[in-house]
């Protein structure tokens, strides 16, 4: 039977998903599980493509927090309680515990609207990430890049000639889906980005979300359009006239031609017109006035 699991490099394998989970093999049956998916069923397919290749995980890493990267911890620590997950410092924090994700989006407590999965994935026991740069984790060497702005402290993963980028960047097909690619903070999203642009070695990239690719300098500048084309939707809306983060919201949707049918949707590229606000009052385009009670953005 054809594994699940697709090769990019020798001992290193992927699970194509929603969202990717990339398995390392340690040499001595063993492999260290990179991202776990959003649910028990991406997990488990990615039980049984281990047992079919007859691999034992020795190890998860989370890249970030977000639910769909590490929803699928609990179930394996259902089956392996003696699995160590690792994140970086932050992100290991939410993923202990993670209503800190909806939390944070809505500022309160989060209606039950914003505790689905999508938002709010199941606590695992995290540990923090004792280092980036080169480090050692459930048996496997692996170079851990500082990524951070799609999430506050996230990693990229690199073996050899082969990146994982989680969602330092996403394919074009997640691209063109999601116009609003979600960020914490703009600026260093784009600088993460470019600067594995300049990466040296690298025979294959994968996404997050997408497919892997040879083209890595097509991928970034794919993305680096993308970020600075939200930020100068953003600044458009902004000149339209001042106006709470809601309303500029509003601009920026029907500007990029996205539809929001859900409250998720709406805290997610809420935030995301946040961080670029956040951008712009600090290049000096954009200023936070209070003004009748609410708190808008005008331009300069």
């Amino acid at each position: 039977m054809t594994s699940p699991l697709q090769t990019l490099a020798p001992s290193v394998h992927f699970l194509p998903g929603a969202v990717n989970s990339v398995v390392l093999e340690d040499a001595q049956g063993g492999a260290l599980l990179v991202d776990t998916g959003l649910d028990d069923s991406h997990a488990r397919k990615l039980l049984r493509a281990l047992e079919g290749m007859r691999l034992t995980p020795t190890a998860i890493l989370n890249t970030h927090s977000h639910a769909d990267h590490h929803g699928g911890n609990a179930f394996l620590l259902k089956r392996l309680p003696g699995l160590e997950v690792y994140a970086p410092p932050l992100e290991a924090a939410i993923i202990g515990e993670p209503i800190l994700e909806p939390l944070s989006l809505f500022g309160a407590r989060p209606p039950r609207d914003l505790q689905t999965k999508f938002l709010l994935a199941p606590a695992s026991p995290a540990r923090p990430l004792p280092d980036l740069g080169v480090v050692r984790l459930g048996g496997v060497e692996v170079e851990l890049l500082d990524v951070a702005g799609h999430a506050m402290q996230m990693v990229a993963v690199r073996v050899g000639a082969v990146l994982y980028a989680a969602d330092a960047f996403f394919g074009p097909d997640a691209l063109s889906k999601h116009p609003l690619t979600f960020c914490a903070d703009s600026r260093l999203q784009k600088e993460a980005a470019a600067r594995l642009g300049t990466l040296t070695g690298v025979r294959l990239v994968l996404p997050g979300h997408g497919g892997p690719t040879e083209d890595l300098a097509g991928l970034v500048a794919a993305n680096l359009v993308a970020y600075e084309r939200t930020t100068r939707a953003v600044l458009e809306a902004v000149r339209a006239g001042a106006a709470p983060v809601d309303e500029l919201l509003a601009r920026v949707c029907t500007a990029l031609g996205v539809e929001m049918t859900n409250a998720g949707a709406v805290v997610l590229n809420r935030a995301v017109v946040s961080a670029h606000l956040t951008e712009l009052q600090e290049v000096g385009a954009v200023e936070l006035r209070v003004e009748g009670n609410r708190l808008t953005f005008a331009g300069l």
